[in-house]
């Protein structure tokens, strides 16, 4: 079970008794308002209880780390709540040969039945990581040599103006508010994306899609110098 959803307000024994046994196996809750439930429910009678299933198996961090020490890309997303984006952003991490993408427990759209058809088969070639705060990943990262980059329409930095070779990790905000302001404090580095027109912001699976093969080019191309350099020196 990935997560259960209540609506609020809503109080009965049943309710009670639902409540302390997702609790007791640390189920995440949601408490939304009708209207949410209703959408969720997709035209079902739910009662004011919507559990919604994930539709893969979630990778372990540790795990991903483990496989890849050295060189590792990945992608955290933090609060996107649309299932179509995170299948886009899930197939455009494995398009750019990124090792994994990492999502909250909470406040974020999971790997459900219709974020798995959105990733085009993807989640079976890329691991999706879910983690309970990623503020603490961050700083588990960090301690692994991680670079962190945040994607902020007001970064310091132009996205192809930065290094992403060696351990990075490449975080986008959600679809309304962006990166958490915490969380932008924990970025090494703050990064944009340059506009032309009237609108200044892109569809965040858009906007990862852009940045992201920037640091796969960026990797190729010190890839392709350093086998130039050995084949040089026999």
């Amino acid at each position: 079970m990935q997560h259960v959803h209540f609506q609020h307000g809503l109080r009965n024994p049943r309710i009670s008794e639902l409540i302390d046994e997702c609790r007791r196996r640390r189920i995440p809750l949601r408490f939304d308002p009708p209207a949410s439930l209703d959408r969720l429910a997709e035209g079902g009678h739910h009662q004011g209880v919507v559990a919604v299933a994930a539709g893969h198996q979630y990778a372990a961090l540790e795990d991903v780390l483990e496989q890849t020490p050295h060189n590792a890309l990945l992608l955290l997303l933090d609060g996107v709540q649309d299932t179509h984006n995170l299948g886009a952003l899930i197939r455009t991490a494995c398009a750019v040969g990124a090792h994994a993408v990492v999502l909250p427990e909470r406040r974020s759209a999971g790997l459900t039945p219709a974020a798995v058809q959105a990733a085009s088969g993807a989640v079976e070639h890329i691991p999706v990581v879910r983690v309970a705060n990623l503020d603490r990943t961050i700083e588990l990262l960090k301690e692994r040599s991680f670079w962190i980059f945040g994607l902020d329409e007001r970064g310091d930095h132009t996205y192809d103006d930065v290094d992403y070779r060696g351990n990075c990790a490449l975080m986008m905000g959600g679809e309304e508010k962006g990166l958490h302001q915490l969380l932008k404090k924990r970025c090494d580095f703050l990064v944009r994306i340059p506009t032309a027109g009237k609108i200044g912001t892109l569809n965040v699976s858009v906007a990862a899609g852009i940045v992201l093969f920037e640091a796969a080019r960026q990797r190729r191309s010190a890839e392709a110098r350093t086998t130039k350099q050995i084949t040089e020196n026999r």
